[in-house]
């Protein structure tokens, strides 16, 4: 999240890219087929030994399957066997905009379906879908009918890839979740997955995070992993449709016409896939890790361009686009007796900025930047939590003209008690330490047995009008949500 608080704080800088939901476009499908010969002429020879389930995707290795055979001498019977688990979940919530909206902006069913299972001879799968309805759309005329469009009912594939391995290297190929960084309400290192931003950064991480059509490699040694990464066709940030809650609007100048047309993505072309290299190892109870990543930026930023208008003052159009950037970073973290420190590091070489001053060109200008950020997790007393982090943007060949300091401060502050057993109570703060712009979030989780989880909350926006925050201050909220696993 550190690269999207500073990204659109105060000067409407870089905002979120689109194409985040589950669609089977040509290329997308021609990847999926690709994969899943090579998997299979892969499948077809002896391998060397057992495979395990790759031990760096833990979505993968949730449910364990046993065999390859169903017990029934059905060869097609893969999907229905003994040895294939399904599982998922059910959610309904609720949002009300409140006090000034005075609307529901959530009114929303939403599910995911989730199967895996083995073929045999070393080869494993997952497959899983997602689905909502959000019947606030329907109940309101608020929003422009593209936002109803983009944003009332969805139904797409989230997941679908099969592992295997041959020796010390184990190979995923498909749909898939990369997760690179973990910190609390950030993304710092996490920068190979697109995020889903029409909720902005409000829904759990595993429902932001788009899985991205990707081939992976990876091999062990001892406490050492190394890890090589093709993403074909990469997904960049979902941020929605002009007029939608959470909608990441660009700067207006008064006296002149505005207008936000249609996103220019990636294109499907081999140039613009993304390659990475990522290497980790432990040392003295240190976790360290080191990559690099070249892909088109996730985040995208607004160009700009005039329109002369037959009457009256031009109009002031923006386009959103995703530039590529390649990006070096790494991360360490160690476990003191019960106190967790974290530390993420990321270099941006030639990402683009909106810039403040209107002139002719295209409104951005790229700059290198070092994104990092450093927390501490402790349980200080019983039934208590607390996570404190500290991140920083800072510009390394830093603009004035796009309205931040050379470098921009931000701090948060997780609490979370445990009031009586399976009800928790939690509050997140984030803020700028530059200027007024901030977050707060409180909720409480009530865990009514195993499969039912039951929550409820309130999420207040404050601070400056341009500010990453403060933008949505007119969306404070009161909430709701009813979620039961199987």
């Amino acid at each position: 999240m550190i690269g999207r608080i500073r990204d659109e704080a105060e000067a409407a800088v870089s905002c979120r890219g689109a194409a985040g939901r589950s669609r089977f476009a040509a290329p997308a499908r021609g990847g999926l087929a690709a994969m899943a010969l090579l998997a299979a002429a892969f499948a077809a020879t002896p391998a060397s030994g057992q495979p395990a389930m790759p031990s760096a995707a833990p979505a993968a290795s949730a449910a364990p399957v046993a065999s390859a055979s169903n017990g029934t001498g059905d060869p097609g019977g893969w999907w229905r066997g003994s040895d294939t688990r399904w599982n998922g979940w059910l959610q309904v919530d609720a949002a009300y905009a409140w006090p000034v909206s005075g609307r529901f902006t959530n009114l929303r069913t939403q599910g995911e379906l989730s199967g895996q299972g083995n073929w045999g001879t070393g080869l494993k799968w997952k497959l899983s879908a997602r689905a909502h309805y959000d019947a606030a759309y329907d109940l309101s005329d608020h929003y422009p009918p593209s936002v109803k469009r983009d944003q009332r009912a969805e139904i797409g594939l989230h997941e679908a890839y099969v592992d295997f391995s041959r020796g010390d290297w184990e190979f995923r190929l498909g749909k898939q979740n990369i997760v690179w960084g973990e910190m609390v309400g950030l993304f710092v290192a996490d920068v190979v997955s697109a995020k889903d931003m029409r909720g902005f950064i409000l829904p759990e991480f595993d429902q932001i995070r788009i899985p991205q059509w990707a081939a992976r490699a990876e091999w062990f040694a001892g406490d050492s992993h190394l890890e090589l990464l093709w993403v074909p066709f990469p997904e960049v940030d979902d941020i929605g449709q002009p007029g939608a809650e959470f909608f990441p609007t660009p700067l207006r100048y008064d006296g002149l016409g505005f207008e936000v047309i249609g996103e220019k993505k990636p294109s499907g072309k081999l140039s613009n896939s993304g390659v990475g290299l990522r290497a980790s190892t432990l040392v003295a109870g240190w976790d360290l890790t080191a990559f690099v990543y070249r892909a088109p930026d996730t985040q995208p930023a607004f160009h700009r361009s005039l329109r002369a208008e037959p009457t009256g003052a031009p109009t002031v159009v923006y386009q959103a686009r995703n530039d590529r950037v390649t990006r070096l970073g790494g991360t360490l973290s160690k476990d003191f007796d019960g106190i967790v420190a974290k530390a993420e590091v990321v270099y941006t070489d030639g990402r683009s900025f909106n810039q403040l001053e209107l002139d002719a060109g295209t409104g951005v200008v790229e700059l290198d930047t070092i994104d990092w950020a450093a927390s501490i997790d402790a349980t200080p007393a019983e039934r208590w939590r607390i996570n404190a982090q500290f991140y920083q943007r800072a510009f390394l060949d830093h603009d004035s003209r796009i309205g931040l300091d050379h470098r921009e401060n931000g701090a948060s502050l997780l609490v979370s008690h445990e009031l009586a057993p399976n009800v928790d109570a939690e509050m997140l703060a984030l803020t700028s330490l530059n200027r007024s712009d901030r977050l707060v979030r409180a909720m409480l989780t009530w865990m009514r047995g195993p499969n039912v989880r039951i929550r409820g909350g309130i999420d207040v926006f404050h601070g400056h009008p341009l500010g990453m925050f403060g933008r949505f201050a007119d969306n404070d909220r009161v909430w709701a949500e009813y979620r039961y696993s199987f």
